[in-house]
This record gives structure tokens, C-alpha cells and sequence, in this order.
């Protein structure tokens, strides 16, 4: 019997109606068609403040998906997860947005949870995009060397700042940040500056985390690379590792530029480059820290193993797990109930502003082969539990 397979521990706080929401929540989420329509349809009546669809979207998605329009509405979730073992960790979940004063505002707001979360072991880790702090072409313009202007140089250092003020603040309170991956011609920036950070500010343990794409090709390569860049500076390496969530934009810009696909060619070969990364990570554990970032559960299942084999308590301080909020509570709460380390990512914001962050969520559930199925079936299973 598989072990993530206890529904009655998965969904211990959901009540029947809850459930019977998220089964037909997931049940039009399955259909790509009505997905598609539906998301360019919410993304459009939302910006235009059509009211009742904000009332609408507020009961539905983003009550499956996200905490609350604030932390302090989001705390209650919080809690009801701590209670359970499972951490929370908050994402400002505003998208789409590349001006200075939004970047200043987010950078206030990411620093704000951090000061909000000091001395509470439910909030175990910090978490922001880095294209919440700087627009993306600069990202690429940095990553590829081109030459700056006077006024992007300008831009860049602030867009360092964000990242020195936040870091640097996580080191002062002790509390683990994470950097998210986002779209490969922006990432080679992000890594140098997290590298720059992680020197900076994982002298004594790792504060700073980065996040490896294991979809993609060469990561494996990186982390090799970097971990002897860190032996040779004296630091440790934080890493959140995961599949992926932008395979079929890296594909098509690709194809259109006339570059090497940098997806690995089949789901097989991710999975195979995925447990590649959780080797890695459990050969150099004297250096290396992991939080594993998957809604799968060969995948989950094969950490705990390789956490056996190595003579591992299930609360080793190196390895976290980590589901998104709303989804895969049959690996969450299983873990959370054997002692691992595990938490949530617990999005939050105004209902208007996480939408875009709705709709991309609910179109990634679409195409990921499965995901949306185990969830239906998952919530079936309990519903029928309940019944006898």
C-alpha cells in the first residue's frame, strides 16, 4: 500500500463541505479547455473590479490556494498548520508588476515578514522572486555581461540592495531565506547574486538558499561546481530544489531563438535528474542543506530512504520538504505526522494582485500529467471514508 495514501491523516481538517469544494474546484481545473477560458475570463473581470467575481474568486481558488489577503488574516492557517507540525512559509504573491516603486514597496513587504516571523518557529523560512526586485530583462542584460548604461548600472545596484537588505536582515534574526528560480535567461544573474549573498551570509550556517530547477539541463553540473566554490570560500549552500514550472515558455522561446532546448527531453529524464539532486544533496551534508520542494511521492518517498540509509532522525535539520498550500496534503501530513521537517508555501496578498499568481497555478495543475487526478481522487477517497 503506498504511504501517502492516508486520507484520513491528509485531510483530518477539512470538513465535508470544504472538500466537496475542492473537488469541483479541481474537478473544472482538470479540463484544459475550461481552464484556459476560465483564466483569461477571472484575469479580466478582476482587473476590471467586477466585485461579485472578486467575492467569487476570494471563496473558491484563492481560499483553496492562498492564506489571506494579509499575514495577520493568514495566521489563522498558520496556526491550524503548526498545530499539525507543518510550517508555513509566506509568499507575497503579487506578479506582472516591473517598476521601481513596486520593487521598493515588495522589498518592504518581504522585510516586513521577516520582522513579523522573528521567534516564531511556524514561519521557518523567508521566501521572494527575484524579479520581485528587478525587472527581468535586467536579469538576462547582467547574466549574459552585456554592456550597461550608466542608469542600469544604477537600476542593478538597487536591485543588489533589495537582495543585500533582505539577506542581511535574515542574518540579523536567524531566519532562512529563499531565493525562488524563475525563467533560464534571467537565472544566471540570479545564481552569482545569491553565490554573493550565500559568502556573505552563510559563514556560520546556511541562511540564503537558491533554487535549482532540476527540468533543466546543466543544473546537476552547477551544483558540483558551486559546492567547490564554497569549500574553496568557506561557506554553506542552502538549496530548494525542484522540477519546474515554466516548461512549455522555455521551450517555445527556444525554438523561436534558435537555442538549445534547455528542458531535459523527457518527464523520465527530469524525474532521473531530480534524484540525481537528492543524491548530491545526501553525499555532501556536511556543506550542503536541502529543502525538497515536490508534490511527488516516489520522489518524497525516496528522501526519507536515503535519509534511513544514512542513519538520519526524520527532523535532520538539513532536510526540509515542502508542498504548496492547497495541494498534496497526503505527503505533507504524512510527513508532518512521522517527524519530518515540512511546510507550506502559504501565498497571500490582495485578491486582484495574487490572480495572475491563481490562474498560473491553476493552468501548471493542468499540465502536469496526473497531479490534478491524485488530488480528485485523493478527496474522493475521504469523501467516501466519511460515508461509512
Amino acid at each position: 500500500m503506498p504511504i501517502f495514501n492516508d486520507t484520513k491523516i491528509a485531510f483530518a481538517d477539512k470538513s465535508d463541505a470544504q472538500l466537496r469544494k475542492a473537488y469541483w474546484m479541481f474537478k473544472m481545473i482538470e479540463q484544459p479547455a475550461l481552464t484556459s477560458l476560465g483564466t483569461s475570463v477571472l484575469n479580466f473581470t478582476v482587473h476590471n473590479n467586477f466585485p461579485f467575481v472578486t467575492g467569487i474568486v476570494k471563496n473558491t481558488l484563492f481560499a483553496q490556494f492562498c492564506g489571506g489577503e494579509t499575514r495577520e488574516e493568514s495566521m489563522k492557517v498558520v496556526k491550524q498548520l503548526f498545530k499539525r507540525g507543518v510550517g508555513s512559509i509566506f509568499d507575497y504573491s503579487i506578479e506582472g508588476k516591473e517598476d521601481e516603486e513596486t520593487f521598493d514597496a515588495v522589498c518592504k513587504e518581504i522585510k516586513d515578514i521577516v520582522r513579523f516571523s522573528v521567534g516564531n518557529p511556524a514561519i521557518p523560512f523567508i521566501v521572494f522572486k527575484p524579479t520581485a526586485f528587478g525587472r527581468i530583462d535586467l536579469y538576462e542584460a547582467v547574466g549574459k555581461g552585456a554592456e550597461l548604461t550608466s542608469s542600469q548600472k544604477e537600476e542593478w545596484e538597487r536591485v543588489v540592495k533589495r537582495f543585500d537588505e533582505v539577506c542581511s536582515l535574515c542574518h540579523e534574526h536567524d531566519k532562512k531565506v529563499m531565493v525562488d528560480a524563475e525563467e533560464t535567461w534571467m537565472q544566471d544573474a540570479a545564481d552569482h547574486l545569491c553565490e554573493e549573498m550565500m559568502e556573505k551570509y552563510n559563514q556560520q550556517k546556511p541562511i540564503v538558499w537558491n533554487t535549482i530547477q532540476m527540468y533543466r539541463t546543466g543544473r546537476l553540473e552547477y551544483m558540483e561546481a558551486h559546492l567547490q566554490r564554497a569549500r574553496e570560500k568557506n561557506y554553506f549552500i542552502g538549496y530548494k530544489i525542484v522540477r519546474g514550472a515554466y516548461m512549455e515558455k522555455e521551450r517555445a522561446r527556444a525554438a523561436e531563438k534558435g537555442y538549445a532546448d534547455p528542458i531535459q527531453p523527457t518527464k523520465e529524464a527530469s524525474d532521473k535528474n531530480y534524484n540525481a539532486g537528492i543524491d548530491f544533496v545526501m553525499d555532501h551534508l556536511d556543506k550542503v542543506s536541502a529543502f525538497f520542494g515536490t508534490h511527488n511521492e516516489i520522489s518524497s518517498e525516496l528522501i526519507m530512504d536515503k535519509m534511513k540509509a544514512k542513519s538520519l532522525e526524520s527532523g535532520n535539520p538539513h532536510v526540509y520538504f515542502g508542498q504548496l498550500y492547497g495541494m498534496s496534503d497526503n505527503i505533507t501530513f504524512y510527513l508532518s505526522d512521522k517527524g519530518y521537517n515540512v511546510a507550506k508555501y502559504l501565498p497571500y496578498g490582495p485578491v486582484k494582485d495574487v490572480v495572475p499568481y491563481l490562474t498560473r497555478r491553476a493552468q501548471e495543475n493542468t499540465s502536469v500529467a496526473g497531479q490534478t487526478g491524485r488530488e480528485l481522487g485523493l478527496i474522493k477517497k475521504e469523501l467516501e471514508r466519511r460515508k461509512k
